[in-house]
């Protein structure tokens, strides 16, 4: 699921495209509040995501993965269309440097897509939680590598102890929690990335979908002359839910990517809190999945790192 916020400290921040200007938040309050607008609603829609993909758990993750690029596509083609903003977008495939960002952010994002969607439909969303519980402590260790942000003591032991859980789940289940650690990895370079992008919302997902959609569209013709596509072949109720993979998809990640442009990488590790916490409720409590000792030590000893995390984030926030 996220793209990136700024530096800690509110200053710029140097990356592959040279110096990048602080979020508009550390200096406008409208658009840090609209900033925290895009970013609860999109986190909220992805903390109840499971619902739609439970739907269609009957339907092959690849084919779901493939239904959301293409629909994503028309449906980013249509809003571009709106707003009179599809060549701008085009125009932007002859930057060679934004075109390999899109590149990389692209296979990112569809392997954090991929990933999610195989979880839920083999009842491993606890597990897919974890890692966005676990996205907020990558981010903010992404951003004193890449970003030169300086971590402070509390900082650095909470990333510690989430590093702790980890190795307690990996030791205790005889194998390392690779959902969480691909969905938290991957989410949160996306993240960078597109924070460090030229792009905005919109324009960076319709380019990542357009890069993706003829891998997509081969994939279904060759599943479809092999007897193998579910859509439309399933029912009508499963060829629209997937025709809606459309601005599932898109609206929150657009949401997300407006919103990260505006604030800063605090304050989206606040809200980042949302999406995995009804997910976890969701697959415990209405799809029944196992939530054993083991969990519940490697889990608490996550949660006690990002308590401590966001206590050292209030109380920097407040001293700003």
């Amino acid at each position: 699921m996220t793209t990136a916020g700024a530096t800690t400290e509110g200053s710029a921040a140097s990356g592959p495209g040279g110096s990048v200007p602080a979020p508009a938040s550390s200096t406008d309050p409208r658009e840090a509040r609209r900033g925290a607008a895009f970013g609860a609603a999109a986190f909220l829609w992805w903390g109840f995501a499971p619902l739609y993909f439970k739907a269609i758990g009957s339907v092959p993750s690849l084919e779901v993965l493939a239904h959301r690029i293409v629909w994503s596509l028309a449906f980013l083609t249509a809003l571009l269309i709106g707003r009179r903003g599809l060549l701008a977008t085009l125009a932007m495939f002859r930057d060679g440097r934004t075109l390999l960002t899109m590149c990389v952010t692209t296979c990112l994002i569809a392997v954090n897509w991929l990933v999610f969607i195989w979880s839920i439909a083999n009842g491993r969303l606890v597990e897919a939680s974890l890692g966005y519980f676990m996205n907020p402590l990558v981010n903010v260790t992404f951003g004193a590598i890449f970003l030169r942000e300086r971590l402070r003591r509390p900082q650095v032991a909470a990333v510690l102890l989430a590093l702790a859980g980890v190795t307690w789940l990996t030791v205790a289940q005889g194998r390392a929690p690779w959902i969480a650690l691909v969905l938290a990895i991957s989410f949160a370079i996306y993240g960078l990335l597109r924070k460090l992008a030229r792009p905005t919302g919109i324009q960076g997902l319709a380019l990542e979908t357009t890069l993706l959609t003829p891998l997509a569209l081969g994939w279904m013709f060759w599943r479809q002359a092999h007897g193998g596509l579910a859509f439309g072949h399933d029912g009508p109720k499963i060829t629209m839910l997937l025709c809606a993979a459309g601005p599932i998809t898109a609206l929150p990640l657009i949401w997300f990517a407006e919103g990260a442009r505006r604030l800063r990488f605090a304050t989206i590790g606040f809200l980042q809190y949302l999406s995995p916490t009804f997910q976890f409720l969701l697959a415990v409590i209405a799809f029944g999945e196992p939530f054993t000792r083991t969990h519940a030590i490697g889990f608490g000893t996550i949660w006690t790192a990002l308590a401590l995390y966001s206590w050292d984030t209030a109380r920097g926030l407040r001293r700003q």
